[in-house]
């Protein structure tokens, strides 16, 4: 397979949701790139096996979404100081001596796309307030940290899951009951929504919004719809509201140079090919 086109794909299931076919396609075609990206539906049962074998045909790495995430730790040979930290990878490098490479590019794409599209946001302005307490929180709050937010507010419908972030990551992130989240909003400089409440087919997110600060950033991770009812409500008060897509074009970057040598562009481009 030396002189073969290289392969990279994305795992999960189901898969036919996932929008990163329609990007990698778009930035192999745009930089000539003779190589292909495939969705590839599975199941957990079969996870170690499929990982087994795809380098042995061709494929030079994966990005792996839900429920894999955490599980994939687990057949890598090399694991981020970021991956161990969240816990979870979502990008796989199968490396030419053999070893794979695991690393969570999450954290990454959420700061890059706050970057890009609220290129006045200063994280340490003030206090973060994170909504939910899941995988995506994890990545959230380890890249909030990193870039020097001071203070972590976070709440969960669970608390105990909430409870466990703070154990992890330490004395700078507070636990908040989730029926006082309306009430923390108003010591947000920056604001996000990690759950999946406001989705397309899932619940609303039924938290008070009028204490959103105007000099606020608010993001919600969830990208269908694109502008959900929390933000919405952050731009009629003003708020800068930067919506979820951003942040899959972003955490695709880094897997993308790796796997096909070229860094690509998030661009205007980019956003309407995930969108196809």
């Amino acid at each position: 397979m030396t002189d073969a086109a290289p392969i990279a794909g994305v795992i999960g299931t189901p898969i036919g949701h996932s929008r990163s076919p329609h990007l990698h396609g778009h930035w192999l075609r745009k930089y000539g790139i003779s190589g292909h990206y495939i969705p590839l539906n599975v199941s957990t049962s079969d996870l170690g096996e499929v990982i087994g074998l795809l380098p042995r045909i061709g494929f030079v790495g994966v990005n792996v979404t839900i429920p894999h995430k955490e599980r994939v730790l687990d057949f890598a040979d090399m694991v981020t100081d970021r991956a161990t930290l969240i816990g979870a990878a979502n990008t796989l490098i199968f490396r030419k001596d053999g070893k794979i490479h695991a690393d969570n590019t999450d954290g990454y794409g959420f700061v890059e796309n706050l970057r890009q599209n609220a290129p006045n946001w200063q994280p340490k302005s003030g206090p973060a307030v994170v909504l939910g307490a899941g995988g995506a929180a994890r990545a959230v709050v380890a890249s909030l940290l990193d870039v020097g937010v001071p203070e972590i507010l976070i709440t969960n419908r669970t608390r105990v899951r909430a409870e466990k972030l703070r154990e992890d990551f330490g004395t700078r992130v507070m636990v908040v009951d989730w029926v006082k989240a309306g009430n923390i909003l108003e010591d947000g400089m920056t604001v996000v929504n990690t759950t999946s409440l406001g989705m397309t087919g899932k619940p609303e997110l039924r938290v008070p919004l009028d204490g959103l600060r105007k000099e606020a950033v608010v993001t919600d991770l969830v990208y269908s719809p694109l502008r959900t009812h929390l933000l919405q409500v952050a731009e009629e008060m003003g708020c800068t509201a930067v919506d979820g897509l951003g942040m899959l074009l972003h955490q695709a970057v880094p897997g993308f140079e790796r796997w096909f040598g070229v860094r690509p562009e998030v661009d205007a481009a980019a956003r309407e090919a995930a969108l196809e």
